[in-house]
C-alpha cells in the first residue's frame, strides 16, 4: 500500500494540501471515492467500458506494429518516453523509497507468459537508470521545476512521507471494498 495508496483518498489529499499547498487548485479535476465508485456508476449509471481487456495483447507484437506502421522508436522503459518520468520511476521512486515501477510491469509480462520470472529478476539486477547521467537530470528536471538542483537534492534527502503520515480514510476504503466483494461488484485482491 505505501506505493499504490488511494488517489482519491480526499481526506489524504486535502491534509496534505492543508499542511504545503501554496495554491488553492481550483481548477485540478480531483475525484473523490465516493464520485467514481457510487455516484457516477449509480446514480449517473455512467459504464467504464474498457474495450483493451478484451483483446490478446502481446507486448512484442505491438511494439513491432508501433515500428513498422508508425516508425515508433523504442525506449528502454515503459514510461520513459518523458525524460521527467524517465526521472521520477527510474530513479526517484526506487533510489528513494525502494519502490521499482518494473516489478509491476514484469509481473504483467510473467502473468501473460510474454516473460519468465527468471528474466524478469535478471533485468531487476540492473537498475533503470543510467547512474552516470542522474546530475544532469537533477539539474534537468530542478530547472523544468523552477528550483535549484540543491533543493530538489534537498527534497530527495528529506525524512520520507507515506500514506499513514497523513489523516486518511484507509478503514474506509477497506471496509468499502470488503461490502462491494461481498456483493460480487468488485475482485477481492490477493495479497
Amino acid at each position: 500500500m505505501e506505493w499504490l495508496y488511494y488517489g482519491t483518498d480526499m481526506a489524504q489529499i486535502n491534509d496534505i494540501k492543508r499542511k504545503y499547498s501554496t495554491t488553492r487548485m481550483e481548477s485540478y479535476p480531483f475525484s473523490p471515492i465516493l464520485r467514481h465508485k457510487f455516484y457516477l456508476k449509480y446514480i449517473r449509471k455512467i459504464q467504464v467500458v474498457k474495450p483493451l481487456d478484451n483483446l490478446n495483447y502481446i507486448k512484442d507484437d505491438a511494439l513491432k506494429l508501433l515500428a513498422d506502421e508508425y516508425g515508433r522508436k523504442p525506449y528502454p522503459q515503459k514510461h520513459f518516453e518523458s525524460r521527467f518520468t524517465k526521472f521520477f520511476e527510474g530513479y526517484w521512486l526506487p533510489e528513494r523509497f525502494g519502490f521499482d515501477t518494473r516489478r509491476v510491469q514484469f509481473a504483467s509480462l510473467i502473468l501473460t507468459d510474454q516473460m519468465s520470472r527468471d528474466e524478469a529478476l535478471e533485468k531487476l539486477k540492473k537498475p533503470a537508470y543510467n547512474t552516470d547521467a542522474i546530475e544532469d537530470e537533477f539539474n534537468y528536471i530542478a530547472t523544468k521545476l523552477d528550483i535549484s538542483s540543491e533543493e530538489l537534492k534537498e527534497y530527495f534527502n528529506m525524512p520520507k512521507k507515506f500514506y499513514w503520515d497523513y489523516k486518511n480514510q484507509e478503514k474506509i476504503f477497506n471496509l468499502g471494498a470488503r461490502i462491494l466483494q461481498k456483493f460480487g461488484v468488485e475482485k477481492a485482491i490477493k495479497r
